[in-house]
């Protein structure tokens, strides 16, 4: 714009017409022009924040430059599962939650299903609680006998030489390790007991799970291994030790799937005549979070294992974004 160094003006006194300089009157219009520019060269962001998108040649003023505006570019997670699942048979129960915001996405959550061995969690989390108060003592020795061996399913100790003795401990381990149905059995129900567990559910506020109906929901599940993880059962030394026996297993061939290498995840997986789940912590640092994929009437073991292995790459990838 060119500048403006003078302006005419008419002598109401009816004398002649003449021209003068009138600095007061031009530093008046010059300010009139660079306010007016300047509210045309103003708008407002999405968020309502004033932005100045342009420069105003007066030289009376020099605008900042523009503020970044963030925006999240991640595909919303739902929408990513629900397609997933959309494309497969069967019955499907996702819950993820964020541990370090809370935030939850839910699918069927609290559905309620047959937990298979996924209520060996809760029995893990019992026993750990009560050798705490000093009620159990996990270093003592138990001989399992023939009635106590549970000869279905998976496992080592029915397959050892009768008599074979085992740490509280070692039962735990194996347990959780190898899901082993004997230890499960010896520790629900003569080391622990299976009313105080279901007392002990009820109390930790699990309202879905059944030790006797063995069945649970994803959102007791959550609950219940968040609670461990963030040790809120047991003192911070057996809470580690509990964890440990989480963190590898036999059959890390679901959740881990969708994983790259390196990544821990403290997790118990079940396996029922048409039912096969995944549930745990994945201990991403920075932003951990719990995921749980539980299903029903499924006709494919593998190709159930590989849904799950995408559903946990695609909620592994979201979350590492965040």
């Amino acid at each position: 714009m060119s500048e403006i160094s003078n302006v005419s003006y008419i002598n109401v006194s009816g004398r002649n017409r003449s021209r003068r300089k009138t600095p007061i009157i031009t530093v008046i219009f010059i300010i009139t022009i660079a306010f007016i520019l300047i509210r045309k060269a103003t708008t407002q962001n999405s968020s309502g924040q004033e932005i100045l998108h342009a420069q105003v040649e007066t030289g009376l003023f020099t605008p900042s430059p523009l503020p970044t505006v963030k925006t999240s570019k991640k595909t919303p997670l739902l929408p990513q599962i629900e397609k997933i699942i959309s494309e497969k048979s069967g019955t499907f129960s996702v819950y993820v939650v964020d541990l370090s915001t809370g935030q939850e996405y839910a699918l069927n959550s609290e559905m309620i299903v047959d937990a298979a061995s996924v209520n060996k969690i809760p029995v893990l989390a019992s026993l750990y609680y009560f050798a705490d108060k000093g009620e159990i003592d996990l270093e003592k020795i138990i001989v399992p006998q023939p009635k106590d061996i549970q000869d279905y399913g998976t496992g080592s100790i029915r397959y050892d030489k009768p008599g074979s003795p085992y740490s509280i401990k070692t039962l735990a381990r194996l347990m959780m390790e190898k899901s082993d149905n004997t230890a499960a059995y010896l520790l629900a129900s003569h080391i622990v007991g299976l009313d105080k567990i279901e007392e002990r559910t009820k109390e930790w506020g699990l309202t879905q799970t059944d030790m006797y109906k063995n069945t649970t929901s994803n959102k007791d599940v959550a609950l219940l291994l968040t609670k461990m993880y963030k040790g809120e059962i047991t003192s911070k030394a057996l809470t580690a030790e509990m964890l440990d026996f989480m963190d590898k297993s036999d059959f890390d061939d679901r959740i881990h799937k969708g994983l790259p290498e390196g990544i821990t995840v403290y997790h118990k997986t079940g396996d029922a005549v048409g039912k096969i789940h995944d549930t745990g912590i994945v201990d991403l640092p920075d932003n951990p979070y719990y995921i749980g994929i539980l299903t029903t009437d499924m006709t494919s073991v593998e190709g159930t294992k590989d849904v799950i292995g995408e559903i946990s790459k695609v909620v592994f990838d979201y979350m590492r974004e965040s």
